[in-house]
């Protein structure tokens, strides 16, 4: 089946969680998880659900794995740069059961045409867990507009199809 034939068979809205790994932010200072949450939903899928965690990997894995038997989609904003208290690439690849390693390379590929060589500090990732997909975006709000426009709103109900096949 094609790939027109597999989006045309992918569905319209998916429920959505968002989570926001921050030491620093509050729900008032959170620019990069309401630019998430306002693009979900003028597309039309459903945001079940928000949370801001400090940058804690058990923290981050726990509730991401929680989420990920409640919802079809988590998309996290926050700590996947290589500073001393980022870790959210390690929680997110280590709760995840498949990576999708072509998130991560077409983000960055996207990222060199906006900031240029600083693009390779992103550890942005994605993955699935069971039938949920996870994606995980850097904490800046252009990045998070940048990966929401160009990658994940165009695909998120292929993903969720092909999860659930």
């Amino acid at each position: 089946m094609s790939v027109a034939l597999h989006r045309k068979a992918a569905p319209a809205s998916v429920t959505c969680f968002v989570l926001t790994i921050s030491d620093t932010r509050t729900p008032e200072t959170d620019a990069s998880g309401n630019a998430i949450v306002e693009m979900l939903t003028t597309a039309g899928h459903e945001v079940a659900g928000r949370a801001i965690v400090h940058d804690d990997p058990g923290a981050v894995r726990e509730i991401v794995r929680r989420q990920a038997t409640a919802v079809q989609v988590i998309i996290t904003t926050g700590g996947t740069g290589i500073t001393a208290r980022d870790s959210t690439y390690e929680a997110i690849m280590s709760a995840v059961d498949k990576r999708l390693d072509g998130f991560g390379e077409l983000f960055r590929m996207l990222s060199y045409e906006a900031v240029g060589s600083a693009a390779m500090l992103s550890r942005a990732c994605a993955g699935s867990i069971a039938h949920t997909a996870v994606f995980s975006l850097p904490g800046a709000e252009q990045a998070v507009r940048l990966a929401m426009e160009k990658l994940i709103l165009p695909e998120v109900g292929h993903v969720v199809r092909e999860l659930t096949r």
